[in-house]
């Protein structure tokens, strides 16, 4: 009978059905009125309790810089204390997946760089669809990268690298903090355009690869800023070529990637904050707009600035359209160039 078209059934009974149904309907749009009371509520008190920010890298890379920059400017507008939890591991994707499997409560938030959309095409054990499995919140922003070797090492120019591993094929090397990091990709368009053969070592984050370039065990590695630059300031690193397509007002007399022989190379590395799918949107334009404010306060702004780091605080569908563009964009990088998790 449930498959008998209403014109076919009694008077009586079709009026039953339909007072049925007109009450079904109340009962349904009074469940979601509800729900969306009860969310509302939810986000006006989050948060109540620690945030998790967590950063699938070691101390001492990049992510973990921009995690520690932002976390106590976060704490302090939030009232509530955001603890920096390092998840390294298999390049970034382990930090990942417990952010995916975590409680959709705004407790648990993921501070990842690029390539949290690059590694679903890259590698294997990245099981995770950035765009369903995530909530985008904000972009943080931008940062250009270093090409560096040691201090006192026989390279001074990109054309001195580049010359010594065509003279010396697989011996001269590249550390990257992880498989799908911009570093990565930037090595591995380098090594494709160059037309050298110069092994890429995987490390658990930059800041060991970091220290294995400055001991001379690895003769090269590009680098976000953040992490790099410091070093070069302290006189352990040499850089030999910043990748954006200017040159740094920091690094005034370090070329570009481009004018060392590469035209039109220019890759950034950008960072972002996402939730688990299913946190309420309150919660996530809260934490939108808490971000967007931090990145203005002077003690960010000002640390931020010191890296050639850019701002953006952009907003949760923006950052949204961003990532979906960035993953098509490596999608067609990764098959162009070949690059692969074993490489």
């Amino acid at each position: 009978m449930g498959n008998e078209p209403l014109k076919a059934i009694s008077p009586g009974r079709r009026a039953w059905m339909r007072r049925g149904l007109a009450l079904g309907g109340a009962a349904v749009l009074g469940t979601n009125v509800a729900a969306r009371a009860v969310a509302a509520t939810t986000a006006e008190a989050w948060p109540t309790g620690p945030i998790r920010l967590v950063v699938p890298f070691p101390p001492g890379g990049s992510v973990d810089t921009v995690a520690r920059t932002l976390g106590p400017q976060l704490q302090a507008q939030l009232g509530q204390p955001v603890v920096i939890e390092n998840r390294p591991g298999a390049s970034s994707v382990m930090g990942a997946q417990h952010v995916k499997q975590s409680k959709p409560d705004g407790y648990t938030i993921l501070l990842n760089a690029s390539l949290q959309v690059a590694n679903p095409v890259l590698l294997a054990t990245a099981t995770y669809d950035p765009l369903k499995d995530f909530v985008s919140i904000t972009e943080i922003g931008a940062q250009p990268q270093l090409v560096v070797v040691r201090a006192d090492g026989p390279y001074k120019t990109m054309a001195d690298l580049v010359d010594d591993a065509r003279k010396h094929p697989r011996h001269v090397t590249w550390a990257i903090a992880a498989f799908g990091a911009a570093g990565h990709l930037a090595c591995a368009l380098v090594n494709v355009q160059a037309k050298v053969d110069m092994p890429i070592i995987p490390y658990k984050g930059g800041g060991p690869a970091l220290m294995d370039v400055m001991g001379g065990h690895v003769s090269a590695q590009i680098e976000p800023m953040a992490s790099a630059y410091p070093h070069v300031q302290a006189g352990k690193l040499r850089a030999l070529a910043v990748t954006s397509a200017q040159r740094l007002a920091s690094l005034p007399d370090v070329p570009t990637v481009a004018e060392s022989g590469f035209p039109g190379f220019d890759m950034p590395s950008w960072y972002g904050l996402w939730a688990p799918a299913g946190t309420p949107r309150a919660i996530v334009d809260k934490l939108y707009a808490e971000t967007a404010e931090a990145l203005k306060a002077p003690p960010v702004a000002e640390r931020l600035a010191a890296i050639s780091f850019i701002p953006m605080g952009t907003s949760p569908e923006t950052f949204a359209r961003y990532s979906a563009s960035e993953l098509e964009k490596y999608r067609d990088l990764i098959q162009k160039a070949h690059i692969k998790a074993d490489a």
